[in-house]
């Protein structure tokens, strides 16, 4: 006990090392003057102890961690996957696998049930022996990883270019998962871009089931999404984006998904007889960044949907009542104030908060319509006809389903946008009109492009981006939420 207590207040004195030095202890016996290859009784003594305190005294527990490591890694039983690797095989099992994120997409797709990883190592090595590789779009991600492992750059940048170039609604959320992981910019842009071109002019149940909230709400707050009618379409594609992510075992034609989730929005409502908005319950909260994005200025404005949105019963109140104001004062300002429309260029208020819309043209003809809601009396006519896309500003030649501004000069900001896509919506041609001030008096047409025929391909969509009021002083922008918001 005495040498334990003296080898305690021993420990507790400080000892100096410096490099290049060696460092000194003080012993109580004589061994210290041995060679350091003669055993010191002292030294084993202080060895043992330590030993002692050092290992752990616990019960031995028989677990399934080692049942399972001795089954079902080291014996392989009941495999469903064989990875071939350097000259060794592992028989492993996908459920495992998935935990690895750069092979989760490839189980997730494959209908094989063995693979070789071997293939992207021979892609990687071999790409150090010739300048030319080829790079199947189907083991892009693969590659890519090993090459990132490696830090091969060329090889790197090759995937990324393979990956810009196949971009169709089976690889997108996978090329945009791998590029985010591996820190490729450029390919995340392009899959950016190429869902802005696709969610809604090709809607695919599948692609909206692997869609993130993170992804989708960068999509929606944008204003290059490329919408097909009216802001309520971008609602309704939400509506159903929510209930698959909720209903992930939902297998249906894509005409049949509205109903279904309109049938299960009802269905929850009555069962639980619930009264909470959705967005404020449990389920609903990791939906509600998403949804505040949708431009409510421009639902309301339509009698039709206003009650819908009363019915789904998925935004909060404070949502609505909030934008029922903000427009109600836009509308008396327009009356009361003349309001005659932006006249000063505000690319940002434009970016932010203007009406999003657009329409599909099957094939070549004359079309000739407009976006239904109240517009602060701008009715707006859009004809497309012999290779040109006219406005009209509408007053007294046709009827309208409201009221009609009568002042002598109306402003208004504009951008539109035509695009053709091909079988996998990759862009085949596009025309924009950028950002555009206009001012239009009663029933004046105006030419806003002539389209050359060779450069036309149908279907041909259309899109256009409209600001009719002037932005109010009340407005700011925020940046940390990058919303706009108006003091209440």
């Amino acid at each position: 006990m005495g040498s334990l207590g003296s080898r305690f207040q021993s420990s507790s004195q400080p000892e100096e090392a410096s490099e290049g030095q060696s460092t000194t202890r003080k012993h109580s016996c004589e061994c210290k003057k041995r060679k350091r290859n003669a055993q010191c009784d002292c030294d084993s003594e202080q060895e043992e102890d330590d030993a002692i305190l050092d290992t752990p005294r616990r019960k031995k527990l028989k677990s399934t961690s080692k049942y399972i490591y001795q089954t079902l890694f080291l014996n392989g039983e009941n495999s469903d996957i064989r990875i071939c690797a350097l000259g060794q095989e592992w028989n492993l099992h996908k459920v495992y696998l998935c935990q690895v994120q750069e092979t989760r997409r490839f189980l997730k797709t494959s209908s094989d049930k063995s693979f070789c990883i071997i293939s992207a190592l021979q892609v990687v090595f071999g790409s150090l022996y010739r300048d030319d590789v080829l790079i199947k779009p189907s083991r892009v991600v693969s590659i890519l990883a090993a090459a990132c492992m490696l830090q091969l750059d060329g090889l790197i940048q090759q995937c990324g270019e393979t990956m810009k170039e196949n971009i169709s609604a089976k690889t997108v959320c996978g090329y945009y998962t791998c590029a985010s992981i591996y820190g490729l910019d450029s390919v995340m842009k392009k899959c950016l871009e190429w869902l802005l071109n696709n969610l809604m002019t090709h809607q695919n149940v599948d692609l909206m089931k692997e869609l993130g909230a993170e992804v989708m709400e960068q999509l929606i707050q944008s204003s290059d999404l490329f919408v097909m009618q009216v802001e309520m379409d971008v609602y309704t594609a939400l509506k159903k984006w929510m209930f698959l992510q909720l209903n992930p075992s939902w297998d249906g034609p894509i005409k049949q998904l509205l109903a279904d989730a309109d049938a299960w929005l009802c269905k929850r409502r009555t069962d639980m007889c619930e009264r909470e908005p959705f967005l404020n319950t449990e389920e609903g909260v990791p939906f509600r960044s998403v949804f505040k994005f949708v431009r409510l200025q421009y639902i309301i404005n339509d009698l039709a949907s206003a009650r819908i949105l009363e019915r789904d019963n998925i935004l909060p109140p404070d949502w609505l009542m909030h934008v029922y104001k903000t427009q109600w004062f836009a509308m008396l300002r327009t009356e009361f104030d003349n309001d005659n429309g932006p006249q000063e260029p505000n690319k940002d208020e434009f970016e932010l908060s203007s009406m999003r819309c657009g329409r599909k043209l099957t094939k070549d003809g004359d079309y000739c319509w407009r976006w239904t809601g109240f517009n602060f009396g701008f009715d707006l006519l859009v004809t497309y006809t012999n290779r040109f896309i006219v406005f009209k500003r509408n007053t007294l030649s046709q009827p309208c389903g409201g009221a009609v501004s009568l002042q002598p000069r109306r402003h208004l900001a504009y951008r539109l946008r035509l695009a053709s896509f091909d079988t996998r919506g990759k862009l085949i041609c596009s025309r924009s009109t950028g950002y555009q001030l206009l001012t239009l008096e009663k029933d004046q047409e105006y030419v806003v492009m002539n389209l050359d025929s060779r450069l036309l391909s149908f279907p041909l969509y259309v899109c256009c981006n409209f600001l009719y009021t002037s932005p109010h002083s009340d407005h700011r922008l925020d940046p940390k939420k990058n919303q706009l918001w108006e003091k209440m």
